[in-house]
């Protein structure tokens, strides 16, 4: 009962992802924030729009519109302030089989006025608006979703994230909560959540009334799983905004990407049914919060009770802050290259200096700092890579071969693909984020796809 799009797929998509990765690598990025639409005043509308998987599929969703825009899954990331009064008015724009449809705040005081009164809150029917207000006390990451059939609406793609921002929050010296434990330079959303196919595709062709022969509700078996309302790789490709592009039900990708020694916040969005463990190669993230509050003993003293994870373990319903940093400490190599005009910043040192200091002075203190600037060891310095790098006439030349696995370019522009890359020009260095359960990693049983992206830690600006 799948129908196969126009567009998407894994090898057509693989193709545009890469080149949209490894352009984007050739031109300094700006400080990455997360997409969404500010506040405080919202009206989201729930509507029926197809979604495009990593197999090339289309499946039925509802989602949440800003306002006459098209349907998104994930709905619009709410960006809102602490302390300022938010209005999100909800209108029932999905077909009358639907029902009622609502939404409900996590962690928010929340007022509800018109609509038609419902199990957990009041409810918009077609034709009759519901508007919701609460005034966010507390920073942090939430989400929000259908309160009506969360059965069924949830799986349908009844679902957002909200990001509140603290009180004083500068967008030049941003913290998560306020407190200097949780400032960050860059920020990243990762909203998790999986789909039963089926159960879609009898929603498109019998109506809601359709599930009562079917058992997929009680026992629902999912075959897509997602960050941000795209599966691998699809995650990696260009945004374009919601209503454009590739994607304009999927306007959220998730390409996370970073200098040494640069903190990354991660906010961890657990919108499905099962818990998914998060796994972030290259190096532990400490987890500072949980559900918009920060691990803290008391007030004020910061995440003194933030933990290192090396997967962040996503729950359903629950959201999770954590600090990310990476700066090649431990590799054993110098990431920034071992070429002879290469100068540590630690001391100046030459390539040639640095070795003859480490052969007679193995123990000296100068192995055990890091430079401020950027970030790199001063034990790894003028280290080459463990391995024996082939000739460049026993390659094989391609876009995505970069050859030279370190973070920057070569100074000879004789030699091609070695240390300078036609493609990867900004030379930087790749791995993948993803799921730890292998199902996860899957499109409709196909692997590569699912709950997976690439981290790209970028050299810094010379």
């Amino acid at each position: 009962m799948r129908r196969i799009a126009n567009i998407g797929g894994i090898y057509g998509f693989l193709l545009i992802a890469v080149a949209a990765v490894l352009l984007s690598l050739t031109a300094p990025r700006a400080e990455a924030v997360v997409d969404g639409i500010t506040g405080p005043t919202f009206s989201l509308t729930a509507k029926e729009d197809f979604i495009i998987t990593g197999d090339g599929g289309s499946v039925l969703i509802w989602g949440y519109a800003n306002g006459a825009g098209r349907a998104q899954y994930p709905g619009s990331t709410l960006i809102v302030d602490q302390g300022t009064p938010v209005t999100v008015t909800l209108t029932n724009a999905l077909p009358a089989s639907a029902g009622n449809v609502s939404i409900v705040f996590p962690g928010h005081q929340v007022t509800a006025n018109g609509g038609v009164p419902g199990l957990l809150t009041q409810e918009a029917a077609p034709g009759v608006p519901v508007t919701y207000s609460f005034t966010p006390a507390n920073p942090g990451t939430y989400l929000y979703h259908s309160g009506t059939q969360h059965e069924i609406q949830a799986e349908m793609g009844l679902v957002g994230a909200i990001i509140v921002r603290p009180t004083g929050f500068d967008p030049l010296a941003p913290t998560a909560y306020g407190h200097a434990g949780s400032a960050y330079d860059q920020e990243y959303l990762f909203v998790l959540s999986e789909m039963d196919s089926r159960i879609h595709d009898v929603i498109e062709y019998l109506g809601t009334g359709g599930l009562g022969f079917f058992d997929f509700l009680s026992s629902p078996f999912p075959n897509y799983y997602f960050i941000n309302g795209r599966n691998a790789v699809d995650t990696m490709a260009e945004g374009n905004g919601p209503g454009a592009g590739l994607f304009p039900t999927q306007p959220y990708n998730s390409m996370p990407m970073m200098h040494p020694g640069e903190k990354v916040l991660m906010r961890v969005v657990g919108l499905g049914r099962l818990a998914h463990p998060f796994h972030h190669h290259g190096n532990h993230a400490r987890v500072i919060a949980r559900d918009g509050r920060l691990l803290e003993s008391t007030p004020g003293t910061g995440p003194d009770l933030s933990s290192e994870v090396f997967t962040v373990f996503s729950a359903p319903g629950q959201t999770v802050d954590a600090i990310f940093e990476w700066t090649g400490k431990g590799m054993g190599w110098d990431i920034y290259g071992a070429d002879a005009n290469h100068e540590h910043p630690c001391n100046g040192l030459t390539v040639a200096q640095s070795q003859a200091l480490r052969t007679n002075n193995p123990n000296d203190l100068y192995f055990g700092t890091q430079d401020a600037t950027t970030k790199e060891w001063c034990a790894d310095h003028g280290k080459p890579l463990p391995v024996t790098l082939p000739n460049s006439v026993d390659l094989a030349m391609g876009p995505f071969f970069s050859a030279s696995p370190y973070l920057g370019k070569s100074e000879d522009p004789l030699i091609l693909p070695v240390g300078h890359q036609r493609f990867n020009e900004g030379g930087g260095y790749i791995f993948m984020w993803h799921s730890h359960n292998e199902k996860e990693l899957l499109n409709y049983g196909v692997f590569p796809g699912g709950m997976m992206t690439m981290m790209i830690i970028m050299p810094p600006a010379p």
